[in-house]
C-alpha cells in the first residue's frame, strides 16, 4: 500500500463511508478507488480535488501526511426525537436563500432548485435540505454563518413545541427568515417565538402569517484550523 493510498483510505474512514460510498463521490468504480488504496494506482488531481473541495481535506496532508487532516472540523449538533430513525449516510443539499429568492419559493419548487454543495452526514435522521443562517438571535447555541440542517413541515399545527425550527415570516409582505424556539401563545392563534440570545425579546406571530417552516435536525458550525 502507498503512502497516499493508505492515506485516501483514512479519509475514507474518518468520514464514516464505505468503499463504494467515497468512489460515487469521486466519479469512479469500486475497484478503481480498491486499487488507489492499495497503491496500484495513483490518486488523479481530479479526485483529489474532490477530497479537498467537498470535504474539506488538507491537500498537504494527503501529499505528504504533514498537517492536520482536515482544513476545518465541523462540529455537528443534533436535535433529534425519539421516534426518529437515522440514516447509515446521506447527501444534504445545502441551498442559497439568495439563489432561491426565499424560503417559500425553495420548500415550494425544491426539487426545481439547484443546491450550491452537498453536505454528506452519517447517522442522523433524514433531512431535506440545508441552509447558512444569518443574524445572531440563537447566539451562543448558533452563530452567523453556521448551517443548519431541516425537515420540512407542511402545517404550523403539527409542532412539537418547545423545539427549534427554521421559519418563513410574512411582515408587511416581506419575507422575513429565522431560526426559533416555537412556543404555544396564550394567544387564540397565535406562536410564541423565542430566542436563544437573551438579548432578543420574545415575540407573539400569528400563524397565518407564517408561510413556512421547517423542523431544525442539526446545526454545523466550522473551526478553521490556522
Amino acid at each position: 500500500m502507498s503512502d497516499i493510498g493508505m492515506r485516501v483510505r483514512l479519509i475514507r474512514k474518518q468520514l464514516e463511508m464505505t468503499q463504494e460510498q467515497l468512489a460515487q463521490r469521486l466519479g469512479v468504480g469500486k475497484a478503481a478507488l480498491s486499487m488507489i488504496e492499495t497503491g496500484k494506482a495513483s490518486l488523479s488531481t481530479r479526485n483529489k480535488n474532490i477530497l479537498v473541495q467537498d470535504f474539506n481535506v488538507n491537500p498537504e496532508w494527503v501529499d505528504t501526511g504533514k498537517g492536520k487532516m482536515f482544513n476545518a472540523e465541523p462540529d455537528l449538533t443534533p436535535y433529534t426525537h425519539r421516534t426518529d430513525s437515522s440514516l447509515p449516510l446521506q447527501s444534504v443539499p445545502l441551498y442559497s436563500i439568495e439563489g432561491t429568492a426565499g424560503l417559500v419559493p425553495l420548500f415550494s419548487k425544491q426539487e426545481e432548485a439547484k443546491p450550491v454543495n452537498y453536505i454528506h452526514i452519517p447517522n442522523l435522521p433524514k433531512c431535506d435540505g440545508a441552509i447558512y443562517i444569518v443574524g445572531d438571535s440563537m447566539y451562543p447555541l448558533l452563530k452567523s454563518g453556521d448551517i443548519v440542517l431541516y425537515k420540512q413541515l407542511n402545517d404550523v399545527r403539527d409542532v412539537f413545541w418547545g423545539d427549534m425550527y427554521l421559519l418563513s415570516i410574512d411582515i408587511d409582505g416581506e419575507e422575513y427568515i429565522t431560526v426559533k424556539y416555537v412556543q404555544k401563545s396564550d394567544k387564540e392563534g397565535y406562536v410564541r417565538l423565542v430566542s436563544q440570545n437573551q438579548h432578543h425579546a420574545d415575540k407573539e406571530v400569528e400563524i397565518d402569517r407564517i408561510r413556512a417552516i421547517a423542523l431544525i435536525k442539526a446545526s454545523i458550525r466550522m473551526h478553521t484550523i490556522g
